[in-house]
């Protein structure tokens, strides 16, 4: 029989601030506006990791270590590590022209920051790396192969990742305030520090299903699987879920098919939260940072500001829920064809 799997800590590092206190005081006081950088010659909307002393691999490490500790995790260092990453250290290859070295090299490197002892695993799914990531930890400790497990979300700044999203005409031309007409990228460390010794929190199932027919889109159909399939392994149906948090990226196209796709499952949505407006699209790093933020704002009773992209959703109306929801589902689509979706159960809900 799988054991359980319960999340007994997370860490947060975003555009907001460098912890999870300081992001909700910023949640307090209404949020704030992306930043500005400039790639690929044309100047692109960005939230971006407050400013730190230091070179690259001074600030990404000092960044790391802070959001692991926070999580707790680092009591416990040998269990297995995913470093969960669409960027990875490409920031510092970019400045020392260096590009040699495989995928894993990163990773083993974080691990050396942290000190860690146990296995070290990379998972680079575009933006389902940490769904992908939480996935397997959870996997892994349910089987009895590991007591606890840390994910680590991990999109640190760099040019390429936003000119390569330019490249391809699916940024915003605007910032954050009011209606995106395209994705506005964030960057962000996150933790998640899995156990299978109870807490409050308990990742309760979840389904990650890739259908490439739209390798930079959203294919609806697998969005049902996803979302049909994480509910079927939590026990849990559709109307259990009381409080949903879509992908909800800002792309027109891709936003329509997950809405169609939401619709088929639940029938009228449920109360749902986008934190995108908060704090951007954090790519690889999205689901560890996503529900770090939703678990953070449930237990501390912050209410996110609306997003926009949700306006003209089905069901839009629905909006943060009026008593503590128990069961959450957390959508995550990616380039290449990931579809995935968690559920989480509140045990004190």
């Amino acid at each position: 029989m799988s054991r359980a799997v319960h999340l007994a800590g997370t860490g947060l590092a975003c555009a907001l601030g460098m912890d999870l206190p300081c992001v909700l005081a910023a949640l307090r006081r209404g949020g704030m506006p992306p930043g500005r950088t400039t790639a690929g010659g044309a100047e692109w909307p960005l939230y971006a990791l407050p400013p730190q002393e230091g070179d690259w691999e001074a600030r990404a490490s000092r960044t790391v270590r802070r959001v692991a500790a926070e999580s707790g995790a680092l009591a416990e260092r040998t269990g297995p590590l995913y470093v969960a990453s669409s960027s990875r250290d490409i920031g510092q290859r970019e400045d020392s022209l260096d590009f040699s070295g495989d995928i894993q090299v990163f990773a083993e490197r974080v691990a050396q920051w942290l000190d860690w002892r146990g296995p070290v695993l990379t998972v680079s799914t575009a933006c389902t790396s940490a769904a992908t990531a939480a996935l397997a930890a959870a996997r892994w400790i349910g089987a009895g192969e590991a007591d606890h497990a840390l994910v680590l979300g991990v999109e640190l700044d760099n040019r390429f990742t936003v000119a390569g999203f330019g490249a391809l005409q699916l940024l915003a031309s605007a910032d954050a305030q009011g209606r995106r007409n395209g994705l506005v990228l964030g960057q962000a460390v996150a933790a998640l520090h899995l156990r299978a010794q109870p807490a409050r929190w308990r990742l309760a199932g979840g389904a990650n299903v890739a259908d490439g027919r739209n390798p930079t889109g959203t294919q609806a159909e697998a969005v049902v699987a996803a979302c049909r399939e994480a509910l079927r392994s939590a026990g849990l149906q559709p109307g259990d879920i009381g409080l949903l948090k879509p992908h909800a990226a800002g792309n027109a196209a891709s936003d329509a098919a997950e809405a169609e796709a939401l619709v088929q499952v639940f029938g009228a949505l449920p109360p749902m939260v986008s934190l995108k407006a908060a704090i951007g699209h954090t790519l690889g790093a999205a689901a560890a940072a996503e529900l770090a933020l939703l678990v953070a704002c449930l237990e501390a009773g912050v209410r996110p500001a609306p997003d926009p992209v949700l306006g003209d959703w089905p069901g839009a109306a629905a909006a943060w829920p009026a008593t503590a929801p128990r069961h959450l589902l957390l959508a995550t689509i990616g380039f290449g064809g990931g579809h995935a979706a968690l559920v989480l159960t509140d045990g004190q809900a």
